[in-house]
């Protein structure tokens, strides 16, 4: 079946070739990185910003928000088919109770992965990505080759992340934008029936919500 990508007006023209391991290690940095770091030092330097705060949000999302709080929308929805119905139809809606802190997540959209379907997600013009429900994004997320190779070869990438799906399985990718950003609801691992929701989270990784792994069993993903 062919592999589809959800397009929103973004261009995807950069065919560097790009070893993605297992790890999701990259040790060059992005020109994005490079402008940003370039940029915190000029504000800091002419005292619009604090090196302070600068830490102050990265420990935020990287300690105290990380992947958390998409890891208990995700074990609610297995658990609560009310709730996964209201966020698979309106999620922005559906988390508002959750009162999330972070932002990019006023136009949220959850989509659910089955044993016929995957899901994954990229921006395929910058890194446009829910921070509130999945922390800071990886660095692989913002390199160009996985913003151009998951829209043309989906799965050839996934397989050299470590994720090899079978051919009959569809993988649908979504491209994240300025108005709307994606999150996937990865399938309920087997065996997990007597787990309770917090147990549940504590099983969901960020990867898995982003769509480049998948939850195989209690304890394990791949």
């Amino acid at each position: 079946m062919n592999d589809d990508h959800e397009h929103h007006d973004h261009n995807h023209n950069d065919s560097r070739h790009h070893d993605h391991e297992h790890e999701h290690k990259h040790e060059e940095k992005s020109p994005q990185a490079i402008r940003a770091e370039a940029l915190e030092s000029l504000l800091i330097e002419k005292g619009l910003l604090s090196e302070h705060a600068v830490d102050d949000v990265i420990t935020n999302y990287a300690q105290r928000v990380g992947p958390m709080n998409g890891a208990l929308l995700v074990a609610r929805a297995w658990t609560d088919p009310e709730f996964k119905q209201r966020l698979l139809s309106n999620a922005t809606q559906a988390i508002a109770e959750y009162d999330f802190k972070g932002g990019q997540v006023d136009h949220l959209v959850v989509v659910e992965n089955t044993p016929e379907r995957h899901n994954a997600v990229v921006c395929t013009l910058c890194s446009c990505y829910p921070w509130a429900v999945l922390g800071l994004p990886p660095k692989w997320y913002k390199d160009p080759a996985y913003r151009s190779r998951i829209v043309r070869e989906p799965r050839t990438l996934l397989a050299e992340m470590g994720l090899s799906l079978d051919t009959n399985i569809e993988i649908r990718v979504w491209d994240s934008s300025a108005e709307v950003r994606y999150m996937v609801l990865p399938m309920r691992p087997e065996n997990t029936d007597n787990l309770t929701q917090d147990e549940l989270a504590a099983l969901v990784s960020r990867d898995s919500m982003i769509g480049v792994e998948v939850l195989c069993q209690a304890g394990q993903s791949s």
